[in-house]
């Protein structure tokens, strides 16, 4: 079995993406590596349905949302025990900022849950086969009972 020393588990806030995170700790623990989290803020434009899609507003909320994902991972970090260099928020598409972010951090394995509410739900069909086929790395899905 490999020695993981570098493992990077993409979440969603979800209880299904603690389960990953758990898995993934085992992991690290068991290989002595570092185990790291990654929330991608998917970047929308909000646009006003009275204009069938037309028109963006003028208002972004990708500031907010990548401030109320860095304190939820926070919360996560103090959970299970990691430092905030541990913890990333990129804005994005979740395929490709997940596989940079693996690729640029020595990581040597991806960890993902196979379901989720939201975001990681996205990592189901295509976001997870281009993860598979285009990471440099194992990747670890890890089935949500």
């Amino acid at each position: 079995m490999a020695n993981y020393k570098q493992i990077l588990v993409a979440v969603d806030f979800s209880e299904h993406s603690e389960r990953a995170i758990e898995r993934a700790q085992e992991l690290a623990i068991e290989d002595g590596g570092a185990l790291n989290l990654i929330h991608v803020v998917d970047y929308f434009p909000a646009m006003d349905a009275a204009y069938d899609g037309a028109l963006a507003f003028s208002v972004d909320m990708t500031d907010e949302l990548v401030s109320a994902s860095k304190n939820r991972l926070k919360v996560l970090a103090e959970k299970y025990q990691l430092k905030d260099e541990q913890l990333f928020v990129e804005v994005g598409a979740i395929r490709n900022e997940v596989i940079d972010k693996a690729d640029k951090h020595g990581t040597d394995l991806i960890v993902i849950g196979s379901h989720g509410w939201r975001g990681i739900d996205l990592l189901l069909g295509s976001t997870a086969d281009s993860i598979l086929h285009h990471a440099k790395c194992d990747v670890l899905v890890v089935r949500i009972d």
